[in-house]
């Protein structure tokens, strides 16, 4: 039988070594700085490198403004304490701006992950041309970028989290949006570049927005040590992500994770993308309002006035938000069935919705997961954390390319 060899890349030179060891270092002392104060001595066991070595890399990070050390850490053990080491709270960070059905949310992560600047507008992205949504986020985000300057953090790229399929930088189709085939990241490249003459233009990259959410609930959220896991926003729309053993899953061609348009009666009412029965149209915003007979009130005031009047157990509310979870539960179990993920996180209008929503939907679950594993209240339903949310996950994601290599995002000499 003949085999298949995978070709091998070029052999690693030095400067290669030393930047992937240069990743490890900045990484270690980022994690162990959310568990306390990282010393050399414990980066160099973290990392399997010589104390040396890692004293050598920490010198070049922290020349570079990647690392700060202050004062004296102790361990307990034998030995001279070490200087604590951190990652520094200015200089690279990420740019994340989410464009959504009816808000623009814009934020600013330095490398700690921490969230430093955040500015929103609630407006109807759904009766404006795509340019005219791209240009309204591209002057929110040129604000953004002021505020975090005068914080002494330098954003190193851009990251849109965009509602429906997103594929090569551009919106294949975003029902919801009514946008098809927009090329968003280079309209929004080409205006914030506009608003910012004499700066260089910053890199844009776009994800869709419930894959960037689901990253920042990995990330930041408190999911302990669940890795694999199934997100679904609720927002106007019904988005969905598949996390796997810590990574986000795309699918062939980018497009996997769209449970909003799963049909759940097709004879049910007619949905924007083109089918009937979808998901959202049972379980989105605007359909459990609707349902809820809460008229003339959209976005996160219909929400709240829906909040407050299931609250005062409203039949009506009660009975719209008990469906929607009934319609989630039963879309979810196959979902359950088909990926096995140790949790489901509900994240969007579903959090605060939760203590309605999920007795049903874990119902449901429960009935239909053939495992056996699912029960009501077993804390595999659970509402997503207030760190996780699409724009955070996006400017996260540019941090992300910092980390796996900081020498290319070093300040120039002079700069």
């Amino acid at each position: 039988m003949k085999s298949i060899l995978t070709p091998l890349g070029p052999k690693a030179d030095k400067d290669t070594v030393r930047r992937h060891n240069l990743s490890l270092v900045l990484r270690a002392v980022r994690d162990e700085g959310e568990r306390g104060d990282a010393t050399r001595a414990g980066v160099a066991a973290r990392v399997g490198l010589t104390r040396a070595a890692v004293s050598s890399l920490v010198e070049q990070l922290m020349d570079s403004g990647f690392l700060t050390e202050s004062g004296k850490t102790f361990s307990g053990q034998a030995g001279r304490p070490g200087t604590a080491l951190k990652v520094a709270r200015t200089g690279p960070a990420g740019l994340g701006v989410e464009i959504n059905i009816d808000y623009v949310s814009v934020c600013v992560v330095d490398l700690a992950g921490t969230g430093r600047v955040r500015q929103t507008e609630h407006l109807d992205n759904r009766g404006a041309p795509a340019e005219e949504a791209l240009a309204r986020a591209a002057r929110l985000a040129a604000r953004t970028l002021e505020s975090a300057y005068e914080q002494e953090l330098r954003p190193v790229g851009a990251a849109l989290a965009l509602p429906g399929l997103v594929s090569g930088g551009s919106v294949r189709q975003a029902p919801n949006l009514g946008w098809n085939e927009v090329p968003a990241q280079e309209l929004f490249a080409d205006a914030l570049a506009a608003l910012r003459p004499g700066h260089p233009a910053l890199p844009v990259a776009s994800e869709n927005e419930a894959n960037l959410a689901a990253l920042a609930e990995l990330w930041f959220g408190g999911l302990g040590d669940v890795r694999s896991f199934l997100y679904l926003t609720g927002e106007i729309g019904v988005g969905g992500a598949l996390v796997l053993n810590g990574e986000l899953l795309r699918g062939a061609h980018g497009f996997a994770g769209e449970i909003g348009h799963v049909v759940v009666d097709p004879a049910g009412p007619e949905c924007r993308c083109g089918s009937r029965g979808c998901l959202e149209q049972y379980a989105g915003q605007a359909a459990l309002l609707r349902s809820a007979g809460i008229e003339g009130i959209g976005g996160a005031s219909g929400v709240l006035e829906l909040e407050r009047r299931a609250g005062a157990k409203d039949p009506r509310a009660v009975a719209a938000i008990g469906e929607a979870g009934r319609m989630l539960g039963r879309v979810l179990s196959g979902a359950v069935n088909l990926v096995d993920p140790d949790a489901v996180v509900l994240g969007g209008i579903y959090r605060s919705l939760m203590p309605w929503l999920a007795p049903p939907a874990d119902e449901e679950l429960t009935g239909r997961v053939v495992s056996g594993l699912w029960s009501p209240g077993s804390g595999r339903l659970r509402a997503s954390s207030v760190a996780g949310d699409a724009a955070r996950g996006a400017a996260a994601l540019v941090v992300q390319d910092v980390l796996d290599d900081p020498v290319a995002y070093a300040e120039p000499s002079g700069g």
